[in-house]
């Protein structure tokens, strides 16, 4: 007889859990009881305070729970999904089994779940974004590679956006045509904000430096928002 799955542990926003009880005057004894009277569960004061402080998460029937004794949504209880473990975990697949269907030896699965590091081939990526059911930005962000393409992109738009076509296929994927249009888009926004610096206001000037450093701190945001994602 194998061994009964364990349900996946929805990504737990534990500083809502807290805001919401505070909010409705309530105190975890209260919530505690909410549960047991209202849905069954025997959940503890203790656990509860464990839930807010991020060391214990309810499971999916427990969140549906706590929303309804919190008068809240279960969405408002989430957060956001962005790590490997996080869309594994969502998606109700054991480390072991990603693995296999990646094709990667769960011991080093295993590590780059834990360093939030992706080192798989092509081929592995791949895999992974179908094993998972993740798009190019969901794929970027759960591989832990965010970081390196603000990076390539910042480089993109200040340069020749050109020669940064090829790298960030690497990163991304999206088609090669597709792709040089974003940044070809991209390169072109940033160009546009900070063409007032070459002027003869120094006023003007100044705002667009001010618009072009804006524009790089948040280029992630607008790559993805030009490539439709």
């Amino acid at each position: 007889m194998h061994p009964r799955p364990t349900a996946p542990t929805p990504p737990f926003h534990a500083p809502s859990a807290r805001r919401l009880r505070e909010g409705l005057g309530m105190t975890p004894g209260h919530v505690a009881y909410g549960l047991r009277a209202q849905y069954g569960l025997n959940i503890t004061p203790e656990t509860v305070i464990a839930w807010e402080r991020g060391t214990a998460r309810p499971d999916a029937r427990e969140l549906t729970a706590l929303a309804g004794v919190l008068w809240c949504s279960p969405e408002d209880l989430l957060a956001a999904v962005t790590t490997l473990r996080e869309y594994r975990v969502e998606r109700g697949l054991t480390a072991d089994d990603l693995a296999r269907r990646v094709g990667l030896d769960p011991r080093s699965y295993a590590r780059m779940e834990d360093t939030g590091q992706w080192s798989g081939s092509d081929r592995q990526t791949s895999a992974l974004a179908r094993a998972l059911g993740l798009g190019p930005r969901e794929l970027v962000s759960a591989t832990g590679r965010d970081a390196e393409l603000a990076e390539l992109l910042r480089d993109a738009v200040t340069t020749r956006w050109q020669a940064h076509v090829r790298p960030a296929a690497k990163l991304v994927p999206l088609g090669r045509d597709r792709l040089e249009d974003v940044l070809q888009r991209l390169h072109a926004g940033y160009q546009a904000r900070t063409a007032a610096t070459y002027g003869y206001s120094d006023q003007d000037g100044g705002d667009g430096e001010a618009a072009g450093r804006e524009y790089l701190d948040r280029v992630l945001e607008h790559f993805w928002a030009l490539a439709g994602e």
